[in-house]
């Protein structure tokens, strides 16, 4: 059995409405990761020093060596970029989440108790701003409850947020096995927050961003000025400002970096930005927590789906819910349960495709067999009450148990000379016709070659099995 466990399909077209407070059209998130003094050092027991997001040109770790230009860029960060931002944000009262490294929050008191002075949320940003890809899952999950335990006694309370960022394929869930978060942000895959089932419960994810992001100004392609940074910000805003005047309000995330933005010439960008969105209405600057609140309330998390999603049914289950989507043909069923299916597939569309796409790779002689596993159109059984279920309803809701004798007459007429001409019953999907229209194309397609009123009829098979799963998925 081949399972895929990645969600391609999200809020798909039906993207819900926010319902921002106020009515706000657009929620514009900023974060500041703290990460000053959590970095990989060997004064902090790493076997290498840092490497990553600085404005070093192709830094290197070093194996067991202090790198002392690497270690001066982050403490800029803590001396001179941090308070550089601080009067940027409270100067302007736009609050900001804090991504806080434990142990980088543990070394910097002063800059703590500023932002808590200014009412800013303090997240958890991991125990140490390490790379986990590698790190056996219980090494990190003790770091996760590690840097809870160490977050609460240098900030007086525990996190309600987290984003580790370097993570592993356990971060998510881990982070939510605590119980501990409102949300949890390790993830770049929406513009609007969702409730993400690990282990059976509901966790609140709120996407965050790797691209309106100041650490693009050290990687490349990225920001070499800060009016590149300001004019990805503003595009950025303007085209979700305008969906939010459709209904479609969204939520921006901008990420920062004491060190990267907080250099003079790199902030202007984030200055014009911030003096930008103050001209418009119906913008809310919220803190992530704030979010995280306000879509638990407006969106709750949603009630468990009783039993097993088609993804994860044994193939004797799935065969026995599914068997008699496709007419009378449980074999389309049990090849489909043995492809690769996963949450697309929980879904009408996702399933209806794996069920055509067994049906396109049959033989003929087995596709033939489908299609005469089909009744005829208001035919004999239908008159004997001996249609299925899903076939009984389907030919109702077009009124085809409600026929005059002529059409009737007419209706047998045009099965006897359909079936003769072609060796296969006439196959429609009725949920898409009413009586006239089925009518009419009856007479229309009666006149096609064999070929390709086969063709149509497999067609009209998949379509039916579609309409089928839209009564019994959700």
């Amino acid at each position: 059995m081949q399972r895929y466990p990645r969600n391609m399909i999200g809020y798909g077209a039906d993207r819900p409405d926010a319902q921002w407070p106020g009515g706000a059209r657009i929620a514009v998130q900023f974060v500041l990761n703290y990460e000053e003094g959590g970095e990989n050092n060997i004064l902090h027991g790493d076997a290498a020093s840092e490497a990553f997001l600085s404005d070093i040109p192709g830094a290197a770790q070093w194996p067991g060596q202090r790198h002392w230009n690497m270690e001066s860029i982050y403490e800029y960060g803590a001396r001179a970029g941090f308070w550089r931002l601080h009067r940027l944000f409270t100067g302007r009262d736009v609050p900001l989440t804090i991504y806080g490294v434990a142990t980088a929050l543990a070394r910097n008191p002063e800059q703590v108790e500023a932002m808590q002075e200014a009412g800013w949320e303090i997240a958890s940003h991991g125990l140490k701003w390490v790379e986990h890809k590698d790190m056996p899952e219980d090494e990190e999950r003790a770091a996760i409850a590690e840097a809870i335990r160490l977050h609460t006694e240098v900030v007086g309370e525990a996190p309600r947020g987290w984003y580790t960022g370097r993570c592993s394929d356990n971060t998510v869930r881990l982070a939510a096995e605590t119980g501990q978060f409102a949300y949890v942000s390790d993830t770049y895959d929406d513009d609007l927050p969702y409730w993400l089932e690990l282990d059976g419960r509901q966790q609140l994810i709120i996407p965050y961003t790797l691209e309106a992001n100041d650490m693009r100004f050290s990687v490349s392609p990225g920001w070499i000025e800060g009016e590149q940074f300001f004019t990805y910000l503003k595009d950025s805003f303007d085209t979700l400002y305008a969906e939010g005047a459709e209904g479609k309000a969204a939520m921006m995330s901008v990420g920062l970096h004491n060190r990267l933005i907080g250099r003079p010439g790199k902030i202007a960008g984030l200055t014009r930005f911030l003096d930008y969105i103050a001209r418009f209405e119906g913008v809310w600057t919220p803190r992530r927590i704030e979010i995280a609140d306000h879509w638990a309330r407006v969106h709750p998390a949603p009630a468990a789906v009783p039993g097993p999603r088609p993804s994860q049914m044994d193939r004797e289950s799935f065969v026995q819910a599914f068997g008699e989507i496709v007419e009378h043909s449980p074999w389309v069923a049990d090849r489909a349960w043995g492809l690769e299916l996963g949450p697309a597939h929980d879904r009408p569309a996702g399933l209806a495709n794996a069920l055509a796409r067994v049906l396109r790779s049959a033989s003929p002689d087995e596709r033939m067999g489908v299609l005469k596993a089909h009744p005829d159109i208001a035919g004999k059984l239908a008159a004997a009450k001996q249609l299925t279920e899903d076939s009984t309803a389907e030919q109702a809701s077009a009124g085809l148990d409600a026929l005059t004798d002529a059409e009737r007459a007419r209706f047998t007429e045009l099965n006897t000379a359909y079936m003769e001409k072609h060796g296969f019953p006439f196959i429609i999907a009725v949920r898409d016709h009413d009586k006239a229209s089925i009518l009419s194309a009856f007479e229309r397609r009666i006149a096609n070659d064999t070929d390709t009123e086969f063709a149509e009829a497999c067609r009209q098979v998949e379509r039916i099995a579609r309409l089928r799963l839209d009564q019994i998925l959700t």
